[in-house]
């Protein structure tokens, strides 16, 4: 079977392979617990975010920059091209896992959710990655402590010296690029959270602007999500049913919540978390749905360069 993790453990042990180019550092802490920190410490880089982008995705996807033009501006961005989506975004890199300690508070995404099966997403999908490895990707500001490495080893259920954990903070400019990456993954949660079955996605194509880097991680976070939200066009290609498709397809951009038109950053601040934000809303700002059983192309949404523009350089 596919190895999520495995593949993803070849990428991080290149990744420290060519650490000073990639600006990154490579420790491990008592336990055996490997440490790579792209950003939070260490200065980072677009080539480490791409590299941690694809770890993200299990290997199972590509990840590249590219620009992208919005009315009278530009951004650089990333284009994600995958196959087996229900494996390399669903079951690896959806940032679906929160972990709340004492002291410490990240976001989990990658392989080693499909290790740890804790969320109620793997209960719809056929995939169990049985490595003895894994590696995660952390977005949070604090370095993990051993007592913090064995916890998440056990959920694994692995040796701590079998896990890799990658800090990725939305305040540095490898977690921008590696963030904006997550779009495909978002839209399919979106749509998994709308009752369609993810299985039925065959290819996933997505591009998302990155967000100039920000200092204050509440503030770089609310801007990754603002391109998500606001910039980002993804592309499907299912084998399912039109009528499903077409009631569904209104619902899935960030345009179908309530919420939608307003910057992260606002909104983190009204509801004082972004847990407390409309769930709905997180979803690419387009999303198009070629149906192989039919033909059928289906189509909704379309980038805000308005709300980007506040958001990422102020009104």
């Amino acid at each position: 079977m596919i190895s999520v993790n495995q593949q993803a453990a070849a990428i991080v042990a290149d990744m420290a392979k060519q650490a000073e180019r990639l600006g990154i550092s490579v420790t491990r802490l008592n336990c055996g617990t490997q440490v790579i920190d792209i950003g939070l410490e260490a200065p980072g880089g677009l080539q480490a975010g791409l590299q941690t982008a694809r770890a993200g995705l299990g290997g199972m996807g590509q990840v590249d920059l590219l620009p992208l033009n919005f009315d009278d501006f530009w951004l650089p961005g990333v284009g994600v091209a995958i196959d087996r989506p229900e494996i390399g975004c669903m079951a690896s890199q959806y940032a679906g896992w929160g972990i709340r300690k004492p002291g410490f508070f990240a976001i989990g995404s990658g392989p080693a959710r499909a290790k740890a099966r804790i969320e109620p997403l793997f209960q719809s999908l056929d995939y169990t990655d049985d490595a003895g490895l894994a590696v995660l990707i952390l977005e949070g500001q604090t370095l993990p402590t051993e007592t913090m490495a064995e916890y998440l080893a056990r959920k694994c259920r692995l040796e701590p010296s079998a896990l890799t954990l990658v800090m990725a903070p939305a305040a540095c400019l490898a977690g921008s690029v590696q963030l904006s990456a997550h779009a495909v993954a978002t839209g399919m949660h979106k749509m998994f959270m709308l009752g369609f079955d993810v299985r039925k996605v065959l290819h996933g194509y997505g591009t998302c602007p990155i967000a100039p880097v920000a200092p204050d991680e509440d503030l770089a976070s609310a801007r990754a999500n603002d391109c998500l939200l606001y910039g980002a066009r993804v592309h499907y290609t299912v084998r399912a049913d039109d009528a499903g498709l077409a009631a569904m397809i209104e619902r899935i951009p960030s345009s179908a919540s309530p919420e939608h038109g307003t910057t992260c950053y606002e909104l983190f601040k009204r509801a004082g978390s972004v847990y407390d934000v409309d769930p709905m809303l997180f979803c690419p700002a387009e999303v198009t749905i070629n149906n192989l059983a039919t033909g059928k192309t289906f189509r909704a949404g379309r980038p805000s360069p308005r709300v980007l523009r506040e958001s990422l350089f102020g009104s």
